[in-house]
């Protein structure tokens, strides 16, 4: 069959892979795999691996990357994460609210990608 059955792994391109690695476990709080290929880091995520890699070609140098994609991550307490981040020095793009898949709120990492985390 030839249709597209659905996401199975995503990765975000990041212009500093080190840099991103550090905010995605320090301020997110995501779970680095001990398996990573070189030149990208994946999350212990489920049911679909997150992953960032080092560019496949040039990103532009300023401004935000990802404009136009959303990308959901799922959490038990969206609030606490929240307050975890704000803590952490992270950003808030959309603070928290109740939306038609529950309580969420936005955070916006390095490269400028836009991150919704929702309960």
């Amino acid at each position: 069959m030839t249709t597209p059955i659905g996401p199975d792994f995503i990765a975000l391109q990041v212009r500093d892979l080190a840099a991103s690695r550090q905010f995605y476990l320090e301020i997110f709080g995501f779970e680095a795999s001990a398996r990573c290929p070189p030149g990208a880091v994946i999350f212990k995520t489920a049911p679909i691996p997150l992953a960032l890699r080092e560019p496949l070609s040039a990103l532009p140098e300023v401004g935000p990357l990802g404009v136009g994609m959303v990308l959901w991550i799922a959490c038990p307490d969206a609030d606490a994460l929240h307050d975890l981040i704000v803590e952490r020095g992270g950003t808030i793009l959309t603070p928290l609210a109740d939306g038609p898949f529950g309580r969420f709120f936005v955070s916006r990492d390095p490269d400028g990608y836009a991150i919704t985390f929702h309960t």
